[in-house]
């Protein structure tokens, strides 16, 4: 007799996706390698870590690659982060350490971080996690790091997105594959096509234990209120299947939004003149969509963090080239300006 459904569901995407580490190791050049003091030498087992929560998403995540990394000669481990939030969190990350070393994951650690405040509460935190992951992952020289992001995160990324009207890029939610800056296959999100409700019932048909992190139903958050009191409005309203339909548009918006980003790509170098300056009149002739797409990379190259520039900030910049009435410089988030000389567009940090 085979699994449980839902312990086959999620050990086949998360098979899936170890295979495609497998073969994006094998493709990928030698200098763009896992390096670090547990990257595997020539020959060896590539490591893959899951990041866990201890909650139902990313405990079905630990189970399922604890199961199918051997079979497929992977080292499988885990890290755990501790945001310091909640009064004992250092003791919660201890149990999760434990539950996911009950699972045979090694190396498995806890990794304690302090949460600014910039970009508010929920975003301050996702940074901190992001970084210590980046640095686990360097300093383990892990091939990959498996999130537990499911269809409802994925169908709440999207309406959160459109709640702040930042374009289709906001509409494309998370991507299967994502990184850090030189690092773009680190990410991996298994269960995008994977409902939260089948990863909660494959731990309990384990006997998994979770933890139900409580700024998940605190309505402080603006997440926790889409989940708990928007999503249900909308499905009262329109009738089962939301989820699925808003997970699908991030499906068909990455893909518009990767091509539109190609295309600025190529276009970026025809816009400048030789010094590297962006000329207005070659800007103006380019689609909307390009054109903005070319503004916001410059002006993130400038210095501006591209998770705190939202669609209005680059439409004041966008006005230097299509509504010229002679305004002053745009200042934009990251100390960055842009302003309009002499028929070149000049983005600066101040």
């Amino acid at each position: 007799m085979g699994p449980h459904p839902a312990v086959a569901a999620i050990r086949l995407a998360v098979r899936r996706v170890l295979h495609d580490v497998l073969t994006d190791l094998t493709e990928r050049p030698a200098g763009e390698r896992p390096t670090g003091r547990g990257a595997a030498a020539e020959g060896a087992p590539p490591l893959v870590l899951v990041a866990c929560s201890g909650g139902a998403d990313s405990m079905a995540l630990a189970s399922a690659l604890a199961f199918e990394a051997p079979k497929l000669g992977i080292r499988a481990g885990g890290i755990t982060v501790d945001h310091g939030l909640q009064a004992g969190s250092d003791l919660r990350a201890a149990e999760v350490v434990a539950r996911m070393t009950a699972l045979r994951l090694d190396p498995v650690e806890s990794v304690a971080v302090r949460v600014g405040r910039e970009g508010g509460p929920e975003a301050a935190a996702r940074d901190a996690r992001y970084a210590a992951l980046d640095e686990a992952a360097d300093r383990l020289g892990a091939a990959a790091v498996l999130l537990g992001h499911t269809r409802d995160d994925q169908a709440e990324t999207v309406l959160l997105g459109l709640a702040r009207g930042s374009g289709i890029r906001s509409l494309s939610g998370m991507a299967e594959v994502s990184g850090a800056t030189g690092r773009t296959h680190r990410y991996r999100r298994p269960f995008l096509q994977v409902d939260r409700q089948t990863a909660r019932k494959a731990c309990m048909v384990q006997s998994l234990p979770v933890w139900d992190d409580p700024h998940n139903i605190d309505p402080a958050y603006t997440r926790s209120r889409l989940r708990h009191e928007g999503l249900p409005a909308l499905e009262k309203a329109l009738g089962k299947g939301v989820v699925e339909a808003l997970a699908r548009t991030a499906r068909l918006s990455r893909d518009d939004a990767d091509a539109l980003d190609a295309w600025a790509a190529e276009a970026e170098a025809g816009v400048r003149d030789a010094d590297g300056r962006l000329e207005c009149a070659k800007l103006y002739a380019l689609p909307p969509a390009v054109r903005r797409r070319v503004l916001r990379r410059a002006v993130v190259a400038a210095g501006s963090p591209a998770g705190s520039l939202f669609a209005r900030h680059i439409e004041e910049v966008d006005r230097l080239i299509t509504g010229w009435r002679g305004q002053g410089a745009i200042n934009l988030p990251g100390r960055v300006e842009a302003q309009r000389q002499g028929g070149r567009l000049v983005i600066r940090q101040g």
